[in-house]
Parts: C-alpha cells; sequence; structure tokens
C-alpha cells in the first residue's frame, strides 16, 4: 500500500445487512510503497461476508496484492492456506502433487501464459495476469478471473513437502493454449524456456551460493525441495511440440540427466495425434508419457485392461488427468455421483496392476467452490465455511492408501463385473486385496491366496452406495464415505461377500 494525507486506513469485515462484525487499522503511512497488515476478529460466523477499506480523511491510496486469510492456516504458515482444504489433500497420501495444473500453464496466448519465475519472491512484487479460464465457457464467463499469484512456485513446492509428496511443476515450452490461439514461440526464441526450465531446477534443488538456490534460501527454505521431475507443456500435439521438446530435453538432460522429462500424449486417449505422439516418444525413448481421459462411466469400466498389453520396454506412464463424465465433456451438469466413482475405480484396478508401467495417476481438477467453477467433476468442492470429499475423493484415497510396494498377480473376473488388484505389504506383512463389484447383485466369492500362510484379523475397508446417483454434499458430506470393519481369517481361502456397487478392501495378515 501507498498512501499520503490519511493517517489510517480502516478495514473491516460485514455481514449481509452491512453490519460490521470485525474490524482492524492501518497506521504509518509515508508516501512509500510498503506492507501493512493487522488482525481482525470476527464476532460472528458468516457465509457471505464482505471485506471493506475505509480512509478516515481526504487522501489518496494506492493499493496492491490485498489479500485476507485466517491467521490459523494449514502449518501456521504466513500467507498460507486453509487447513481443511490441505487435510483433505493430505488424507487422499498423495505420492505426488502435479502443478499449477494444465492449461493453465498455457495461456491463451504466450503473454498471459503462467511464468513461474514470476510467482516467487516478495509477494508485492509478484505480476498479475488474467486467468487462462476466464472466458473459456459461455456458461460461466468470468471476465475479472485474474491470479494474483499470493500462491506460487514456492508454495506449491512447500505444500508438496508439507504432505510428503514429490513436486512435479508443468512448465509452459513456447505453445500457447492449442484450443485457443495455438500461438508458438518461434524455435530461435525457445532459449528463453529451456532457460525457464534451468533456471526453475536450479530454484528447486541449487546450493544457496547459486542466483535461484540463493532465493530459495532468503524464503525462508534454505534445503533442497528434491525436484525429480518436470512435465514440458500439458496437452499439446502435433510436430512443432515435438520440436521444441527435442530443444528442451537435450539441453536439460546434457545438465541434469537425473531429471525425469514429461510429455503429453495430446488431449485425447486415442486417435492419429496420439498415436503420433506416441511413436516419436517410443523413438526418442521419452521417459514418461502423460495420458489424459475425459470419457464416460462405460468407457472406464471398459478400459481396466487398457495397459494390459503396452510395451514393458517403452516409455512410462502417467495417467495425468482423468474423471468419469456423466454427462459429457466439459458441460456444466457432470455429477460426481457413486456411477462416476465406482466406474473410476474399476479402471483404477488396471492402473494399479498394470503398475510396472503406468508409474503415475491424478484424477482432475482437483477443488471447486461452490459458487465459482467452471468445470465438472472436481475431487473436492468447498464454500468459504466448508468443504467435502466427493465419492470420487474416496476412491482416490482409498486406492492410495492400501498399495502394496510389490504388486501381486490377480485375475479379475470381469464376467462377472468384478474388477481386481493385489499387492504385498512386506513392512505391514499383509496382501492388500481390492475388490471392485460394479453390478446391482451381491457376489459371494472367494480370496484364494495361493502359496502363503494367512490368520488372523483382516481389515476391511469399503465404499459403497446401492444408488448409483448418489452425491456428496455441503450438507451430507459422507452420503459415500469410508467404512471400517474386519474379518477372521483362517486359512489361505477366504470367503466373502461383496456388497452390490462397492469398493471393498482386505488388508490380509500374512506369514
Amino acid at each position: 500500500m501507498r498512501s499520503s494525507g490519511s493517517k489510517s486506513i480502516r478495514a473491516t469485515i460485514t455481514d449481509g445487512r452491512n453490519q460490521e462484525v470485525g474490524s482492524g487499522t492501518l497506521t504509518g503511512f509515508d508516501g512509500n510503497w510498503k506492507r501493512y497488515e493487522t488482525i481482525i476478529r470476527a464476532s460472528a460466523t458468516v457465509q457471505r461476508a464482505q471485506f471493506n477499506l475505509y480512509l478516515d480523511e481526504p487522501g489518496y491510496v494506492d493499493l496492491d496484492m490485498v489479500s485476507l486469510y485466517p491467521v490459523d492456516t494449514w502449518g501456521r504458515r504466513p500467507n498460507g492456506l486453509r487447513k481443511d482444504l490441505v487435510q483433505l489433500l493430505a488424507d487422499m497420501h498423495p505420492g505426488f502433487f502435479r502443478f499449477p495444473g494444465g492449461c493453465i500453464v498455457e495461456g491463451g496466448r504466450l503473454a498471459t501464459r503462467y511464468q513461474w519465475k514470476t510467482t516467487v519472491g516478495d509477494i508485492a512484487a509478484r505480476k498479475t495476469i488474467v486467468n487462462r479460464w476466464n472466458d473459456d465457457f459461455d456458461h460461466r464467463p468470468t471476465p475479472d478471473y485474474f491470479q494474483s499469484f499470493g500462491l506460487g512456485f514456492y508454495e506449491y513446492f512447500q505444500l508438496a513437502e508439507d504432505i510428503g509428496a514429490a513436486p512435479l511443476p508443468i512448465l509452459n515450452c513456447g505453445m500457447a493454449c492449442q484450443f485457443n490461439t495455438g500461438e508458438l514461440a518461434q524455435i530461435d526464441y525457445t532459449k528463453e524456456f529451456i532457460q525457464d526450465a534451468l533456471d526453475l531446477i536450479e530454484f528447486a534443488n541449487g546450493p544457496t551460493t547459486s542466483a535461484w538456490g540463493k532465493m530459495r534460501a532468503e524464503m525462508g527454505h534454505p534445503e533442497p525441495f528434491h525436484l525429480t521431475m518436470i512435465g514440458v507443456g500439458n496437452e499439446q500435439w502435433g510436430q512443432p511440440y515435438v520440436d521444441r521438446y527435442k530443444l528442451l530435453a537435450a539441453t536439460l538432460k546434457a545438465k541434469y540427466p537425473d531429471i525425469k522429462l514429461v510429455v503429453a500424449a495430446g488431449p485425447s486417449s486415442a486417435g492419429e495425434q496420439f498415436d503420433f505422439l506416441w511413436s516419436n516418444w517410443r523413438a526418442m525413448n521419452a521417459d514418461i508419457v502423460d495420458e489424459h481421459y475425459y470419457m464416460s462411466p462405460e468407457w472406464f469400466q471398459n478400459n481396466s485392461g487398457r495397459y494390459d498389453h503396452y510395451n514393458r520396454s517403452g516409455p512410462k506412464v502417467f495417467a495425468g488427468e482423468y474423471a468419469a463424465q456423466t454427462s459429457g465433456v466439459a458441460r456444466p451438469d457432470n455429477h460426481n455421483n457413486w456411477e462416476a466413482a465406482i466406474s473410476e475405480a474399476a479402471f483404477m484396478t488396471g492402473l494399479e496392476r498394470n503398475a510396472d508401467v503406468v508409474r503415475m495417476a491424478s484424477y482432475a481438477p482437483l477443488f471447486a467452490h461452490v459458487d465459482a467453477w467452471q468445470w465438472t467433476p472436481d475431487a473436492i468442492w468447498f464454500d468459504n465455511l466448508r468443504s467435502y470429499g466427493t465419492p470420487n475423493y474416496y476412491v482416490q484415497r482409498i486406492f492410495a492408501s492400501n498399495l502394496g510396494p510389490r504388486i501381486l498377480p490377480s485375475t479379475p473376473l470381469l464376467q462377472d463385473h468384478l474388477y481386481t488388484t493385489a499387492s504385498l505389504d512386506e513392512r505391514t506383512h499383509e496382501i492388500i486385496v481390492t475388490a471392485v463389484n460394479v453390478s446391482s447383485a451381491s457376489r459371494s466369492t472367494e480370496i484364494d491366496l495361493k502359496g502363503v500362510t494367512a490368520s488372523g484379523t483382516a481389515k476391511v475397508i469399503m465404499l459403497a452406495s446401492d444408488d448409483l446417483k448418489a452425491e456428496n454434499s455441503l450438507d451430507h458430506p459422507e452420503t459415500v464415505a469410508l467404512k471400517n470393519s474386519t474379518l477372521e481369517v483362517k486359512s489361505a481361502k477366504i470367503p466373502v461377500e461383496l456388497k452390490p456397487y462397492s469398493v471393498t478392501v482386505y488388508r490380509i495378515p500374512v506369514h
């Protein structure tokens, strides 16, 4: 803030009747840009309050980076994040954290692309730009949707570290969104984009004696963030993408050979562009290929075997964005219902079963505000006070929390609409069996653990609903939620009863 003439500025919070429920005062102005802050103690809980700034006497004021957030943030971090939202994320036990997302890194034009260097350092000096999603959807145009970067790459790295996830930053490679302008940086000018990638690695991992490592230390984190991978573009396709990747990869691999590069397979799950990119990535022995699929629930059930026959010696797969679309891709009437979630669970058994090919997977998008969204479905919904996980969120959570380091061979009974996967956790001496029953009938079946001795009390975690249209909500956050029970195990052949429309995990003690 910069002010002259006025000796103080009042910051207030008012309710829907314009009644003040809290206030604070900012003072000490001398006509120069400075950071000012005050603590407001609210006397009431208001769903849609208003934040106001009042000059107490005539004068002028220039404002930049005005932010209102709880004192009690996640980890008590200054300029921090809402505890309930981060807790929902942490409870998923994610192995990695992809940021800042997908198309947002591209920008509608290159001038409005996401540039990580403008999101670090002094918060007041970070450059505001329009959000990539400000005018894409006729059903929810948001011309005033800007990014202030109070949350930037440093905070993303910090969040990944807080929740125990490996960071996966995505960078622009010289291409604006091909669904918008498709603007290309000339090949001769891609050095800027390559340098951005090199500098990001230095910012994340470099010594404090380096330029970018020093900035990280000055921001409060002298230790490295242990970055091991970077995404090159998002849903790019075509020869221009391949050309730009080649230049970037040649430089990065020469200087940082241990950094894995994630490349795109385009926006579709199959087709000419998908095949063109895969043929190039195989020829170049790319590290990891990012596949996206926003498809119908039926597609997810029918494609659980998608990776059964992928080349085991080729590039690995990152299922980077997926979510069942109950109405159609990017339609506003898609639902986070149990039909979508259980279909994703069926598909995920194939991801887990083929973990030698599929190295990572992530549902998308992650968060949505009930009054400020453009895309459905989303994993976690929230308003100004509350939040909840969808059935899709709980599917992600049950799979992420119940995966052993060693995948075991298993036989899905697809003719009975039964999808399965199994793994061994040698640390806890448990075999973990996940069974997804997508039929409307109960299934009496048997878990046959060949070649092991099993006995004791097995832990059982279940997600189930008789209603495929069931959804969670702010008022009913656990209509579909995890339920725990136990099962006594007396031998390696274990009779089980699978409920209709259910996802069930058995953690079976073995010797």
